[in-house]
């Protein structure tokens, strides 16, 4: 399948907390993202240094049930075992590591609930 020479890139997952500060604290502290300090009362960007998809957290309301969304955010990791040894250092544990097909991943959730995942599969040979 082919796609269309103009199909728009993702540049940005929003994800609804309630503590904006506590969850880019988490993702700048386990995933190297960088506070873009934007001007916008609500929002917090956080841009990876790397370059790639951004995260935009937005301030949930009482009405929202943060952590049942459906949704997983996926870091490719080259070693699973050891990210997964020096983020348990940092305070973030994962659970068990999974293998499938060639690769492998282990998952956690933020602080907001969300799921995530360290995968190798972009590195799967």
């Amino acid at each position: 399948m082919t796609k269309p020479a103009d199909a728009p890139p993702i540049t940005r997952l929003a994800l609804y907390v309630r503590d904006m500060p506590k969850v880019a604290e988490f993702y700048s502290r386990h995933f190297g993202f960088i506070q873009d300090h934007s001007e916008m009362p609500g929002l917090l960007r956080l841009t990876p240094p790397s370059g790639g998809c951004a995260l935009a957290l937005l301030q949930a309301s009482k009405g929202h049930k943060v952590g049942q969304s459906c949704i997983k955010l996926v870091f490719d990791v080259a070693d699973i075992a050891a990210f997964r040894d020096e983020s348990a250092a940092r305070g973030l544990k994962f659970g068990a590591i999974h293998h499938c097909d060639g690769y492998a991943y282990a998952n956690a959730r933020d602080p907001a609930k969300n799921l995530i995942q360290i995968s190798s599969r972009a590195f799967k040979a």
